[in-house]
């Protein structure tokens, strides 16, 4: 299968896979030319404590029945503190790919142009058809009960 991509900017850097048989594609930092963003060297500055949509300055053509889902980078998540807030690209969308990046540091975090920020994965997805319920018997042969968190006894 073949992804395809489509780099909105030049300088915007195509998805790497370090190894053959990474689940992830690396995603890097693109200025998008929002100078509310970043300062004169384009660098992105990331407060403690905040969220930001950093741009990739890709468009990815998603196959049906797939979805890209954008995951941490362990490396930028660990040394940066930088994490990945909810990130699904479905099949149906067209625009650029945008990494939403929260940094649960203390310190603001700087991302320069062309570094890592995430990974993507491209994942097979099922499409059901909803149907309601009229009462509360869902799945009691199971009979794992409404315990909920940690009702299995994990400790």
């Amino acid at each position: 299968m073949k992804l395809k991509v489509f780099r909105i900017r030049p300088d915007a850097k195509m998805p790497v896979r370090a190894h053959k048989t990474d689940a992830g594609m690396d995603l890097f930092y693109c200025p998008n030319g929002d100078k509310k963003l970043y300062d004169d060297t384009k660098s992105f500055h990331l407060p403690p404590g905040e969220s930001r949509l950093i741009p990739t300055g890709l468009k990815v053509e998603v196959p049906e029945d797939h979805m890209l889902e954008i995951k941490n980078k362990s490396g930028v998540a660990y040394k940066k503190q930088l994490v990945v807030g909810a990130c699904v690209v479905d099949c149906g969308y067209d625009g650029e790919v945008y990494v939403n990046l929260h940094n649960i540091g203390q310190a603001t975090q700087v991302l320069e142009p062309g570094q890592k920020v995430a990974q993507a994965v491209l994942i097979p997805i099922v499409t059901c058809d909803l149907e309601e319920s009229l009462d509360d018997t869902l799945n009691q042969a199971a009979s794992r009960g409404t315990g909920g968190f940690g009702s299995t006894g994990d400790k």
